[in-house]
């Protein structure tokens, strides 16, 4: 029978009572929220002033003046938090009464800021004191208050922040991390195309030869190749060479006048003793050749036989070594002065430069990022010449190097804002781990790909471990990490041990068996159920009875898997539980 009003209406009543028996539950979330946001809070104020945070006093009425000057500062820097009504200490003490209605805060820091500036403001209330929290986004162009004043925030010596004046100098530095800006590209407006060094074309055009570049380049003629690189644009009707232009082409004498910020330092010690100590302000090519010279004077190798061929092993791999160096060339900030720091040591080979990583790369995604450079123009130069990576992925290479010869990877964690630093260990190359690797290369006729590099390497120094512990090595979501090991398994290389959430990963017998330690595979890789079996029964027969994390302990399992041992003695008669969750012990039955 037709509904005479909407049917929807009829279970309105049972619907309502639903929703009555929900309230609490929603409340109950809604409570928990809160309090999550509240230690947030806490959280970020106990942790103290920092470039991202900022706490400003309120007794006094802080003046719109000083209260919009930090948020310019904020949001000319990393955004972040402004707390106000909180002492520098973090001691709340309250807003003022002339701010404790908020509603027209987010106009007021609009109007009096050039963009203007979307903020967002919370009330908040911290032990009694009633505070407000005002959130900065970070600000992808430089802005100022309406009174002109233009502000960053920085560090001091000993750790705390301070606002700063942001100078005219800098501007550039600020646009390029953001990638607005391209500085690579700027014209050099009083040199002149007739005076920059012809012979650096000719290495230009070796480069390319030598390198594999874009073959396209090589018929053109010199003013033919300056345009099509870019090396020079047109300013007003004459021909001026660009940045990267400059970098290249250039003399000594151009480059020191006119780029006074590129220099490479290439230094070798041993011990606390300097053997070599080279400085170079020569034109990028010329500077590239003579260190990788001195480079490779410092590369010894080893072999090993791997089938019919015999595989070297180097100190140093050259192909990593000159991914990180013209890396360190190409993406340093030449805004800022300083070298570009090459340094062999006995522990290995670091490189950085001036100019921290640009925007939207950082140490958490550096493998995964998309590739993009603090200076396109000269970048895109480098690639076509064939001196870097085609793809953009010359961090691959860099790992690459390292890994397939059983070292660490190549370490960034010394890099900060304002320089990118990797260091390479000099640590002894595994011998077997390489002969795996190259073995499984000449079955598959492929190289190996880097996640599962990444993944064997750290199976090999930490033995066991689990997908989410692999995740963050590889930076890649569990799902895709998964699938690699899937991969790894079905080519005997890895094992699984367990199901679901408690599923661990070794490397397998065989490679094991290849390295000659059978024994630390057994060690690693556990004993089988019944074997587990066996070890719970006769620990219950010695102690009388026996727990889940002693089962946990006793049998390198995790605590599912260990319920679910437990389970299968349980079902079958074998053992009986006494007590419920964590305090349930398991004895013999009766």
């Amino acid at each position: 029978m037709p509904c005479a009003r909407p049917c929807w209406l009829k279970s309105s009543k049972g619907a309502r009572s639903r929703s009555k028996r929900a309230e609490p539950s929603n409340r109950s979330k809604l409570g928990i929220a809160m309090h999550e946001a509240e230690q947030e809070i806490q959280a970020l104020i106990r942790g103290g002033e920092s470039l991202a945070v900022e706490f400003k006093s309120d007794v006094k009425s802080l003046p719109d003046r000083d209260l919009v000057a930090a948020v310019v500062a904020l949001a000319n820097t990393e955004g972040g938090d402004l707390f106000l009504g909180v002492e520098d200490d973090g001691t709340p003490t309250g807003l003022h009464a002339n701010h404790r209605n908020l509603a027209g805060l987010p106009a007021l820091i609009a109007n009096k800021t050039i963009p203007s500036l979307a903020v967002r403001v919370e009330a908040l209330e911290l032990e009694g004191q009633p505070i407000a929290r005002i959130q900065v986004p970070k600000s992808r162009q430089l802005v100022s208050t309406s009174d002109g004043l233009l502000q960053r925030r920085r560090l001091r010596m000993d750790g705390t922040p301070e606002a700063v004046p942001f100078y005219p100098h800098e501007f550039v530095q600020r646009q390029s991390s953001l990638g607005v800006t391209d500085p690579s590209a700027l014209p050099v407006e009083n040199v002149a195309v007739e005076d920059l060094d012809p012979i650096q074309r000719i290495r230009i055009r070796n480069a390319i030869k030598k390198y594999g570049g874009d073959q396209s380049l090589m018929p053109l003629a010199d003013d033919e190749l300056d345009g099509a690189l870019g090396l020079t644009v047109s300013v007003g009707g004459m021909r001026r060479p660009t940045v990267a232009g400059l970098l290249l082409l250039g003399s000594d004498m151009q480059l020191r006048q006119h780029l006074p910020s590129h220099e490479v330092a290439f230094q070798v010690l041993r011990g606390t003793d300097v053997l070599v100590n080279e400085f170079y302000r020569k034109p990028m090519l010329e500077t590239f050749e003579e260190v990788e010279v001195l480079f490779r004077a410092r590369v010894e190798e080893e072999e090993i036989q791997v089938g019919l061929f015999r595989v070297p092993i180097p100190n140093f791999d050259r192909r990593a070594f000159r991914e990180a160096f013209v890396n360190a060339l190409v993406h340093r900030d030449y805004s800022a002065l300083g070298a570009v720091h090459v340094k062999l040591d006995d522990d290995g080979l670091s490189i950085s430069n001036p100019g921290g990583f640009v925007e939207g790369v950082n140490l958490d995604n550096l493998l995964v990022a998309d590739p993009r450079s603090r200076n396109p123009l000269l970048a895109d130069i480098i690639k076509r010449i064939g001196l870097a990576e085609r793809t953009g992925r010359g961090i691959d290479r860099i790992f690459e190097g390292m890994l397939r010869y059983g070292r660490t990877a190549p370490d960034y964690s010394m890099s900060s804002a304002h320089t990118v630093s990797v260091r390479m260990s000099a640590a002894d190359a595994d011998a077997e781990f390489l002969r795996m690797i190259v073995e499984r290369e000449e079955q598959t006729g492929a190289a190996m790909p880097i996640d599962s590099l990444i993944i064997l390497s750290r199976l090999r120094n930490e033995r066991r471990l689990r997908t989410a512990d692999l995740a963050k090595s590889v930076q890649k979501p569990e799902t895709v990490v998964r699938g690699t090991l899937e991969k790894l398994v079905e080519a005997g290389m890895v094992e699984a041990h367990g199901t679901g959430k408690g599923r661990t990963y070794t490397l397998s017998a065989k490679v094991y068996r290849g390295a000659g330690q059978k024994a630390a595979y057994v060690r690693q890789a556990g004993f089988d159920p019944i074997q587990q079996e066996q070890m719970v029964m006769s620990f219950i027969d010695m102690h009388g009875s026996i727990k889940r994390a002693d089962v946990v302990e006793l049998c390198h399992i995790s605590p599912d898997q260990a319920y679910k041992l437990l389970a299968r003695l349980k079902k079958r008669g074998e053992i009986e539980q006494i007590g419920e969750r964590k305090g349930a012990i398991y004895k013999r039955a009766r």
